[in-house]
């Protein structure tokens, strides 16, 4: 077994192809349906939102999809992305686990996030589109497309989630460093805000409310598409370069993760790392996968497994998710990046199936587990990576409790350089455990689509 800490990948070896999971999963992922009449959607009711291309990976059955070369020329600024052997962190848990993790942050924006961001950017330029349109919670997503619209020369238009748009100044900058546009959600720039700030004024915001008017501007404009950072399959593909990456490094490391762990809100960096591990259990592979989310909002955890809006305004198609209700308003917390209703109808199946597990925790423990892994390995994870390293802590304690000797992978899907008040609050003890309400959880399931 190997005794380095970084295991970095050439450029000539990154991956020339995205992993399809839909290729291999015994039982197919039930299709999106059209909301108004139940029936499965084809290409032409997506095309005045996506382009031709993006549609057709959407859909695809194939197992491996090309990655442009274009694409690739552009993941060469940041990728392959390092895997590091967390020794440090090992000592101070006095753990015999081996832990590692796949470090997502080196990339221009500081997430996984431009994995995705920079192929949509790619296929809308090929198309002709001129600009983009899209939501973003943190502002990891809105920052990642800013950057890639300006690689190929598109306006982006970003709808932030109010209360980090407050909380998440250095992210707004960023986004108009890169040339974006960055608008506070609910705006009244639309028909969905203006109606949701008419309700409440002084609403917060949600993904579903900023979804919903992202959507709305791509479907008014000719010139303009939408750009979605997670949930659907297309953004699940993308995201399979860190996976495939980290199954070569793993070799290279002479070993292999018995436990794969991620962190999930919309369920793309846990589908990147977790898909191709999902691939090898379906041959006969035994690698426990744990995804894992906000206790205040338990999509995977607490959500029913049913049709339902992706957003606030209804104005997207239905798909089969777990989901907390698209009018669930989740409480504010510093992690906005997994403060959505929904999980992708891809992860969603794959737990429904009983191929992966899920817990859920608070934030300040969360938070506790992000400065005990930064005091040891150096890097300060993002509000959303904290909780994969919170989980990935836990079983190393637990085999230390047992004697046992495993090996942790895990996803440190961010940096939090651009989250520091979060740890400013942390340590002032200003943040709380918010719990969700479960009257509001409740009347939001009660509006569910009434499918068959």
């Amino acid at each position: 077994m190997s005794e380095s800490t970084k295991y970095l990948l050439p450029e000539d070896r990154l991956p020339k192809a995205w992993y399809n999971l839909n290729a291999d999963l015994p039982v197919p992922v039930p299709p999106p349906l059209h909301p108004g009449t139940g029936q499965p959607i084809g290409p032409d009711d997506l095309a005045p939102i996506f382009p031709m291309a993006v549609i057709a990976q959407e859909v695809t059955t194939e197992r491996w999809v090309e990655i442009p070369e274009p694409v690739r020329d552009v993941y060469k600024l940041w990728r392959p992305s390092p895997l590091v052997r967390a020794r440090r962190l090992e000592k101070a848990l006095g753990t015999p686990a081996r832990i590692y993790f796949k470090y997502e942050g080196v990339s221009p924006a500081g997430s996984h996030k431009p994995n995705t961001s920079v192929p949509q950017a790619f296929y809308n330029k090929q198309e002709g589109v001129k600009r983009l349109s899209t939501e973003t919670g943190a502002g990891q997503w809105g920052s990642s497309l800013a950057f890639a619209g300006s690689l190929f020369g598109l306006e982006v238009e970003v709808f932030m989630v109010k209360i980090s748009y407050n909380q998440k100044p250095y992210r707004r900058a960023l986004m108009e460093t890169y040339g974006a546009t960055c608008v506070a959600s609910p705006s009244t720039l639309t028909n969905a805000g203006r109606a949701i700030l008419e309700k409440d004024p002084e609403s917060s915001g949600s993904l579903g409310i900023a979804i919903s008017e992202a959507v709305e501007v791509a479907a008014s404009r000719d010139d303009t598409k939408y750009a979605l950072g997670s949930v659907l399959n297309h953004v699940c593909l993308h995201q399979t370069v860190i996976g495939e990456e980290a199954m070569m490094q793993m070799e290279m490391a002479g070993d292999q993760p018995d436990i794969v762990i991620a962190c999930t809100g919309g369920g793309s960096n846990f589908a990147g790392l977790a898909f191709p591990y999902i691939r090898e259990n379906l041959k006969g592979a035994k690698v426990r996968v744990i995804g894992v989310e906000p206790a205040s909002c338990p999509t995977l955890t607490k959500g029913v497994y049913a049709y339902d809006f992706g957003d606030t305004g209804h104005l997207t198609p239905l798909v089969k998710m777990h989901t907390l209700g698209s009018t669930f308003m989740p409480p504010g917390s510093h992690a906005g990046g997994l403060r959505y209703h929904g999980m992708a109808p891809m992860v969603s199946h794959v737990k429904d199936q009983g191929l992966m597990e899920a817990r859920a925790y608070h934030q300040t423990e969360c938070f506790a587990a992000a400065v005990q892994f930064a005091r040891a390995e150096g890097i300060v994870p993002a509000p959303e990576s904290s909780h994969a390293v919170k989980a990935a802590i836990d079983e190393a304690l637990r085999l230390k409790a047992e004697g046992k000797t495993e090996t942790i992978l895990f996803n440190l899907s961010g940096h939090g350089h651009f989250d520091m008040q979060a740890y400013t609050d942390y340590f002032a003890g200003n943040l709380k455990d918010n719990t969700y309400d479960q009257s509001a959880l409740d009347a939001a399931l009660a509006e569910l689509p009434k499918i068959g």
